[in-house]
């Protein structure tokens, strides 16, 4: 199908979905996500395809995030349903993407933050060029990191997620390899033959062959430090530490962390704690996501979030909780278990 947002086809081997929305920075509608998920579905059971390659037009982003204005417009009407419906179904997708049954290869350039995380770096084969950003800046928006982002930071190295969940830190080429949100660096000029010789071969190949040494960053330098400051079991055992050290390091991050929502930290915390070790996988991630989306636009911070970030834009948001004492218990119970509305992943209909 082919729609002014969003470009799907068959090309040789492979199936092609190309992100057409550039001059909104390739945000994820409600419609484009649908639409992805119905052609992953057919392509599963496609002999044709062989390969899928998912892209976007425009150098400034493969894609910024999801569309939240309609979110929070719905939502401050009073409606809750659409969001969570929304979400189930996002991430409803994104559990598709982690377990599809062909390569998977992103090609991310640009921004690439939120719900864009969730239609790439689930996938096989992920490549990020010179001008790749990625981030998860949820927590700034009265959320916590999702679209199975909460499982990516779980697995990142030492206590790198906790660094990256709380202080919505965007990564360059090599810190992405680095935090486990990419595979493959290689230059933007060399990727249209690239994907040329994946659609002609069904293979993916020709990745490693095409792939150089990323560009150094800064993560692996500031690991050590990233270790000792964020490796306490709460949000303030994380800000008791980041305050005692008083480093540049320290002052930065915390400088970062106090633009956010305090219960959306603490949440994103505990969740990437749960997510830890080897029984977590992407269905457990988008089921604790879920716990805390559900909740959001009533008992979270997101409605006040959104409008400080993106309606009004003041930047000055009028949290819940404060960070000199984080809220634990309200943390405890944003997550805890929906019992008959949890997730489900399997059935359309499940969430209408």
């Amino acid at each position: 199908m082919t729609s002014s947002d969003i470009n799907i086809r068959k090309d040789g081997r492979a199936g092609r979905i190309t992100l057409n929305r550039p001059k909104a920075l390739n945000a994820l509608t409600y419609e484009m996500a649908m639409a992805i998920e119905e052609t992953l579905d057919a392509w599963a059971q496609d002999d044709e395809i062989s390969i899928v390659i998912i892209d976007a037009t425009g150098d400034k982003a493969f894609c910024a995030g999801g569309d939240i204005q309609k979110l929070y417009e719905i939502g401050r009407a009073g409606d809750f349903a659409y969001g969570q419906r929304f979400w189930a179904d996002e991430y409803r997708l994104n559990a598709l993407i982690a377990e599809f049954p062909k390569p998977y290869v992103a090609f991310m350039q640009g921004f690439n933050m939120g719900g864009g995380v969730g239609i790439s770096c689930h996938g096989s084969h992920r490549i990020v060029c010179d001008s790749t950003q990625i981030s998860m800046p949820e927590c700034g928006i009265g959320l916590v990191p999702d679209v199975g982002g909460s499982l990516l930071l779980a697995r990142a190295p030492g206590r790198v997620g906790e660094y990256l969940a709380l202080t919505t830190t965007r990564m360059g080429p090599g810190d992405a390899i680095f935090a486990g949100f990419a595979d493959s660096y290689i230059p933007r000029d060399d990727w249209p033959a690239l994907i040329a010789t994946l659609c002609e071969s069904g293979s993916p190949t020709a990745i490693q062959e095409a792939a150089r040494t990323p560009p150094d960053g800064d993560l692996p330098d500031q690991r050590a430090k990233i270790d000792t400051l964020f490796a306490g079991d709460t949000l303030l055992d994380i800000l008791n530490a980041l305050r005692h050290d008083q480093g540049d390091f320290s002052s930065k991050a915390l400088k970062s962390i106090s633009r956010n929502s305090p219960l959306s930290m603490a949440c994103a915390v505990e969740m990437i704690h749960r997510l830890r070790g080897p029984s977590a996988d992407i269905r457990r991630a988008l089921d604790l996501e879920y716990r805390y989306t559900f909740r959001a636009m009533e008992h979270g911070d997101f409605l006040e979030g959104v409008r400080a970030a993106v309606i009004d834009k003041d930047r000055s948001p009028n949290w819940q909780h404060d960070l000199e004492s984080p809220p634990t218990m309200a943390a405890a119970q944003m997550l805890m278990p929906l019992k008959e509305n949890s997730l489900t992943l399997d059935k359309k209909d499940a969430t209408a």
